[in-house]
């Protein structure tokens, strides 16, 4: 698959792509990265991509000849029609299931968005997605576009020591959708706490049961809307009633 980042600050990707576990699909292509420096595809000698916004206010908003230079030549080299997706607060929350259909997909030409946003008139015309991650607001769309790339790497085969890593993670269907359990390591005992004692059994069913509890108890407290989804999807078994029904 391939993603073709437009940004003003290619530079801030660099250490991104050659750090951590998930860098082996960006070296590899898994996930092949392509960026594109907004102000190369500027005009005139201060390469500008914004100007004031009409109407008066604040700040500057990124304008729109610029961009489509920009995704023309991205489509020139790619010949395809890949979507265009903008980071913005308008657009719905990603989530597991949309990073999964991301990590099977072609890929996409992502917009990372700066300074008060993007002329709308490119926005109405181009572009044919927008996602935001959460209801704050982030400086540009670079970090945005991180976070999208890192879940999306980090599914692709041979990324992850273990190929079964990702399927323990909140929210991954493996799990029916509920959040992780907690993990511990060494030492056995620490400043007089210890490891659960059924971690220390030995005893594969006692273990598995202890971690699913965990994460049914964890998730009723912690985002009681997911245990209301895994019920409605058949998920939930009578054990698993069972100990959602016991006083906490």
């Amino acid at each position: 698959m391939r993603f073709d980042v437009i940004t003003l600050f290619p530079e801030l990707f660099a250490p991104f792509l050659a750090a951590g576990v998930t860098r082996r699909a960006y070296e590899t292509q898994l996930v092949n990265v392509r960026l594109w420096d907004l102000r190369g595809h500027a005009e005139g000698n201060y390469r500008r991509v914004d100007d004031r916004p009409f109407g008066g206010g604040p700040g500057m908003v990124m304008m729109a000849s610029p961009l489509l230079r920009c995704l023309q030549a991205i489509r020139t080299e790619r010949a395809d029609a890949a979507p265009v997706v903008l980071f913005s607060p308008i657009g719905p929350r990603l989530d597991h299931a949309g990073v999964e259909r991301w990590s099977a997909s072609a890929g996409a030409v992502l917009v990372c968005g700066r300074y008060e946003g993007v002329d709308q008139r490119f926005i109405d015309q181009y572009v044919d997605m927008q996602i935001s991650l959460g209801d704050f607001v982030l400086s540009g769309g670079e970090v945005a576009a991180m976070a999208l790339l890192d879940a999306v790497a980090r599914l692709q085969p041979g990324v992850l020591n273990d190929e079964g890593s990702h399927q323990a993670d909140s929210f991954n269907p493996a799990l029916d959708g509920l959040l992780d359990c907690p993990h511990y390591t060494r030492p056995e005992e620490w400043e007089g706490h210890k490891v659960p004692a059924e971690l220390m059994s030995g005893h594969h069913a006692q273990i598995e049961r202890w971690r699913r509890e965990r994460r049914l108890e964890i998730t009723a407290r912690h985002r009681p809307d997911l245990i209301a989804a895994a019920r409605a999807a058949g998920h939930l078994s009578q054990a698993d009633e069972a100990f959602l029904a016991k006083p906490e």
